[in-house]
């Protein structure tokens, strides 16, 4: 499988890489690719058909595959989910949207208590190789039920991978991963993303999952970030830069693999770590980070390990208030200057 650890992961070389493409058009083009490659890989979701999806993610697919391969579903996240599971279990590689991540509450019996389950249960006779794609995060004002980050929930069930890009290319390489991946997968695309821009991913691009990427070497500190998270702990490592802190900065990209020897090897040349993450502080990713960490990389540290996370409050509509309750470059540049000078 192809892989991105460099500073620009997934840039292709040459002409190409004058070219860009954003991060909801690669959430497309990523699912296109794996549906003519697999005749056995159908989408289902409210509005993924003629609409497009709800934030223009599934632009074209009803036109190139048909009613046939792409289903649009009732307002129903239990019959979405449940239809997926059904598919999967009988052959087809489904890639099931539920609109916000905030409404995979409404299907959580599925997700958390039969999906993951099945292939462990059956000794393995049985898979469930489906993809449940969700829009997550805040920073856009869409309030406390439409704004939340939920990775932390999926991250507590066994049996469910959970895959989180940050850039057109890695949406394109992981979504490639997840579909073809026997185990299911819950797959984050950020609403403060859609937007962004990158180099497109080349033919045939695969992004193992489990794969952690070093965006930006340093020899000072170690920032661990996630999704809309790791353009802010660019932001602060080229700010903290001009104070003559140098940061090294890690897209984790997955949570279920999680790539603790990456995160291990820069703490042997930083000695000093924090994690940046958008769930809240209370049962974030980055609790189960740092005490890996303190586990198995103690000797490697020079300072206490720190967490930059969300408020533990419902996020609010106001800008204002919501960027009171989310992680910004200010606060973890606040952090990092703490910590230096431990």
């Amino acid at each position: 499988m192809a892989d991105m650890t460099t500073a620009t992961p997934g840039a292709p070389a040459g002409a190409a890489a004058a070219r860009v493409i954003t991060y909801r058009e690669a959430v497309a083009e990523g699912i296109a690719r794996e549906m003519r490659r697999d005749p056995t890989v159908v989408c289902l979701g409210e509005d993924i058909g003629a609409a497009g999806g709800v934030f223009k993610t599934t632009v074209g697919l009803l036109k190139e595959f048909g009613p046939e391969r792409v289903w649009d579903t009732p307002i129903s996240e239990q019959a979405i989910v449940g239809a997926a599971m059904g598919a999967a279990m009988t052959g087809m590689r489904p890639v099931a949207e539920i609109m916000f991540s905030d409404f995979l509450a409404c299907c959580w019996d599925y997700l958390a208590n039969e999906i993951p389950k099945v292939r462990y249960m059956t000794g393995g006779q049985v898979t469930v190789p489906l993809v449940v794609r969700t829009a997550n995060g805040g920073g856009l004002g869409f309030g406390a039920q439409h704004s939340q980050a939920t990775e932390n929930w999926a991250f507590t069930v066994p049996g469910l991978k959970i895959a989180a890009p940050a850039t057109p290319a890695d949406v394109i390489g992981m979504m490639a991963a997840a579909i073809r991946s026997d185990d299911p997968v819950v797959f984050y695309e950020h609403k403060g993303l859609f937007a962004a821009k990158g180099p497109p991913a080349p033919p045939g691009h695969v992004v193992e999952l489990g794969r952690a990427a070093v965006l930006r070497e340093g020899a000072d500190v170690t920032l661990v970030a996630l999704a809309s998270m790791v353009p802010v702990a660019l932001a602060a490592a080229e700010r903290l830069a001009a104070e003559d802190i140098d940061a090294e900065v890690i897209d984790l990209r997955c949570l279920v693999p999680l790539d603790t020897t990456t995160v291990l090897a820069s703490l042997a040349r930083t000695s000093r770590l924090v994690t940046v993450e958008e769930n809240p502080y209370q049962g974030g990713w980055g609790a189960t980070l740092v005490s890996v960490v303190a586990d198995e990389g103690f000797g490697l540290l020079d300072a206490p390990l720190r967490r930059v996370a969300g408020e533990c409050v419902p996020l609010p509509f106001a800008d204002a208030l919501e960027e009171r309750v989310i992680p910004t470059v200010d606060k973890v540049v606040a952090k990092v200057r703490d910590l230096a000078t431990y």
